[in-house]
């Protein structure tokens, strides 16, 4: 997608500060982050949103969540925890449409969030 901001960081044409990358998704710092640590998990393929997968995105969906579990114990995040969050439509606060978990940690988060 010629617009998308995610797509432009996935093609190396914005610049990004990727912390793990391997052949199907990127994960990297957000540029706004909302606690200590706040990285996004994108796959590199261009998929708006949860509503747009289809059965052959459920490898890529199952290896961002491998990398979330992977990326908070090399982190330290493990013992005090993270929340792992994908917002889907506008009124949930997607701004980006390319399917993208939030990772954040470091702070307390309290429920129920919004």
């Amino acid at each position: 997608m010629q617009d998308c901001i995610f797509c432009k960081i996935v093609n190396r044409e914005l610049p990004s500060d990727v912390v793990y990358e391997n052949e199907d998704i990127l994960v990297f710092k957000d540029i706004k982050p909302e606690a200590p640590v706040h990285l996004l998990l994108i796959p590199k393929k261009h998929i708006p949103s949860l509503l747009d997968l289809s059965e052959e995105d459920a490898g890529v969906i199952g290896q961002i969540q491998l990398a979330a579990s992977r990326l908070a114990r090399e982190m330290g995040l493990a013992e005090r925890g993270f929340r792992l969050v994908n917002n889907c439509g506008r009124d949930s606060g997607q701004v980006v449409m390319h399917v993208h978990y939030h990772l954040l940690a470091g702070r307390p988060f309290k429920w129920p969030p919004g």
